[in-house]
């Protein structure tokens, strides 16, 4: 999932990007400005400049500085598809997205007598402005020491890529579609190409209460894979159905598991095993954190870094056990999903 975040100057052409990429590359947008107004309309407020910006610092002040946005993107994440947040300002949301996998941030600017037309023509609740009051907003927004307001000169120096719309739509439109072409065409890093062979090898999984796979991995050459099914030669879950087992944790929280299949990273220790492949200093990678029974197999041959997309609602225990044995632990993201296969 690819998360664009759009500032720029008032006016200057931030909708238009969105057009773009919602229109022609199937972006879902998510906005600051509509969550904003939403908000003031809540509280029975009049929608101007001057509420947008009361509103979205005391939220922020309330909360964090990054709130708003981080709002936003549980939801986009949620959808798992590629997203656009529209008018980040503060510090504290570029430093809150920055954390994001596959982030980007795009900023855009023009003439400010251009951007006043261009409002004016828009006529949103805050564009009813003269010249003179547009640029004062402008500038009132432009910096700030304080994380929670806005500081768009920050924004704007630290965004990615950066474009001109002192010309037609159309001249923004190629430029945007050129940063595309680099966003979407990019190398992927070590890391990210051994999950999307985890990813691939999940799609032999024969169980559909959690197909997961996995690789293992050293000196960046790939020494076995394995994903979820039952014991070779016995019937899988997706012939026969499942076999259920119910545990009870230490919490009293009852928990229904399929006990027909092996799991993907018990499967790849196996194929190992078999082959007598020494794993010891490997790296794994798998879908999510590991269950205890198959973190004890990964500690005791010897694998010392494990890589997940996403952690497990139940893998604290397995963290703790590869925090004492000294294997590092690495999530691509830091949302919890239920798994529930294991």
């Amino acid at each position: 999932m690819i998360t664009i975040g759009i500032t720029g100057t008032l006016g200057a052409g931030k909708g238009t990007i969105v057009d773009y990429l919602v229109k022609n590359r199937g972006f879902v947008h998510y906005s600051v400005r509509a969550f904003l107004t939403e908000e003031i309309k809540r509280r029975g407020l009049e929608v101007n400049r001057d509420t947008m910006t009361a509103v979205g610092n005391d939220l922020r002040a309330q909360h964090s500085p990054s709130w708003i946005v981080e709002q936003l993107y549980e939801k986009a994440s949620a959808s798992g598809c590629n997203c656009i947040i529209e008018s980040v300002r503060t510090p504290g949301e570029v430093q809150a997205l920055r954390g994001k996998q596959s982030f980007y941030l795009f900023a855009v600017d023009a003439d400010p007598r251009v951007r006043y037309e261009r409002a004016v023509l828009r006529g949103s609740e805050t564009d009813h402005i003269d010249y003179d009051t547009f640029i004062a907003n402008e500038q009132r927004e432009m910096d700030n020491t304080d994380p929670n307001k806005q500081n768009l000169k920050y924004c704007i120096e630290q965004a990615d890529f950066r474009f001109d719309n002192g010309g037609t739509i159309d001249d923004l439109n190629r430029q945007v579609e050129e940063v595309l072409q680099q966003i979407t065409y990019r190398r992927p890093s070590w890391d990210e190409y051994f999950m999307e062979l985890a990813n691939a090898a999940a799609r032999r999984a024969t169980c559909d209460r959690g197909r997961s796979g996995c690789v293992i991995v050293k000196d960046r050459q790939l020494l076995v894979t394995g994903y979820v099914g039952s014991p070779a030669g016995l019937p899988h879950c997706d012939e026969v159905g499942h076999l259920f087992r119910q545990t009870i944790d230490a919490d009293g929280h009852i928990s229904t598991h399929c006990v027909r299949t092996v799991h993907a990273e018990q499967n790849a220790i196996c194929q190992a095993a078999r082959r007598g492949i020494a794993l010891d200093g490997a790296t794994l990678y798998c879908r999510m954190t590991p269950c205890r029974t198959c973190a004890m197999l990964i500690i005791n041959c010897g694998i010392k870094r494990v890589v997940c997309e996403r952690k497990y609602h139940a893998g604290a225990e397995s963290e703790e056990l590869f925090r004492q044995a000294g294997i590092q632990l690495e999530f691509f993201h830091d949302e919890v999903q239920q798994y529930a296969n294991q």
